[in-house]
């Protein structure tokens, strides 16, 4: 079911190289647009880049995510200051256990909603025409343009990404092990930003279990940073593609989040966030509260010896934005043709958007 929030006129690309059509912009692939109507390497730390200095706009008829000294950590009302350190302590609880856990409390589900998320995004068919561009040395980042993050033909940012789950998937469709295997550094990037040590602990262990050392410190195509989302450490319109998994309800102020995804994005740029929604049938509702409310936490228990972590994180989906509040937000935060696609009946949704050109 995907729910499409037009805003007036949507803009059509002419792409001047083979794209895939879901994107609309590939950096140093050159597209024109014009107004129509259509249907259709190790974990590193630096300091963030200033917000946008602009008046922050609530979105109508629904208020700041955050208005006053307490918001929401789970069905418990905490001070603003207090629930980020809340939310990362359960994630160093859950770190080493995360994507086991992810497995047994959504019987492997999440392994499709991560997959359906790549195919949206459309990587893989945007890396091969990076890739062939590269090929006929229009552009190619060489050894010499090293730090020359802006040579990078196509930048992914996977935010609150740790243990790597998702941005293994780009990494994957990209070929960039297969890149590594040449010198210099590769014409794509991959970056997980996280706010948590531990979840990034994890993910570069996995990274260098799965792909070797290369990838992360020779061609740096993929890379640990740690970071809020609410402030990201990079610098204006850095990157071509923003995801955020799993990630967005644990944000204390979801709309500073958003505002900072338009930032980092380059105009042109695409915000996909893969997030648990809320059922939109009333029998698989029912079905699914009493999962989550009654087999989840039992799980987190056995499982992983904690079962308070996972009682927040059945309690912070409730306590999240439906579907349409968060298209109102994103449009609030600046982002086009914002739309969001329910997956499993609403369990989970895709939202995206679109930074202006």
């Amino acid at each position: 079911n995907s729910i499409s929030r037009p805003n007036g006129t949507n803009p059509r690309i002419s792409i001047t190289a083979v794209c895939h059509p879901q994107i609309r912009s590939c950096t140093t692939i050159r597209f024109s647009s014009t107004a129509t109507n259509h249907d259709t390497s190790s974990t590193t730390t630096t300091s963030p880049t200033p917000p946008p200095t602009s008046t922050p706009q609530s979105p109508p008829n629904i208020g700041s995510y955050v208005s006053g000294p307490t918001t929401h950590f789970g069905y418990e009302s905490v001070s603003i200051n207090e629930k980020e350190g809340r939310v990362k302590k359960v994630f160093e609880n859950v770190a080493d256990n995360y994507d086991v856990m992810n497995d047994f409390m959504s019987a492997g589900l999440h392994r499709y909603w991560k997959d359906e998320l790549l195919r949206m995004t459309g990587v893989e068919p945007m890396a091969k025409a990076v890739r062939r561009r590269a090929s006929l040395n229009y552009g190619t980042v060489t050894s010499e343009d090293k730090g020359a993050e802006d040579e990078r033909l196509l930048s992914i940012l996977d935010v609150a990404g740790g243990t790597g789950d998702v941005a293994f998937r780009f990494v994957d469709a990209a070929k960039c092990e297969e890149r590594a295997k040449s010198s210099g550094k590769d014409e794509i990037s991959v970056t997980v930003c996280d706010i948590n040590p531990e979840m990034l602990r994890v993910g570069e262990s996995r990274a260098r279990k799965k792909y070797g050392s290369a990838l992360l410190d020779d061609t740096s195509a993929l890379k640990f940073v740690e970071g809020n989302a609410q402030c990201l450490p990079f610098a204006d319109e850095s990157f071509d593609l923003y995801t955020i998994a799993f990630g967005l309800r644990n944000v204390t102020d979801v709309d500073m989040a958003l505002r900072d995804a338009l930032r980092v994005l380059k105009p042109g740029g695409r915000f996909m966030c893969l997030e648990f929604s809320h059922v939109t049938n009333a029998p698989l509702a029912s079905l699914y509260d009493t999962y989550s409310f009654h087999v989840i936490p039992k799980l987190g228990e056995v499982v992983a010896n904690d079962r308070d972590s996972y009682q927040y994180l059945v309690e912070s989906i409730r306590k999240f934005c439906t579907q349409e509040e968060l298209v109102t937000r994103m449009e609030a935060a600046g982002f086009e043709d914002a739309k969001y696609t329910n997956m499993t009946g609403g369990i989970v949704a895709v939202h995206e958007g679109w930074k202006p050109l």
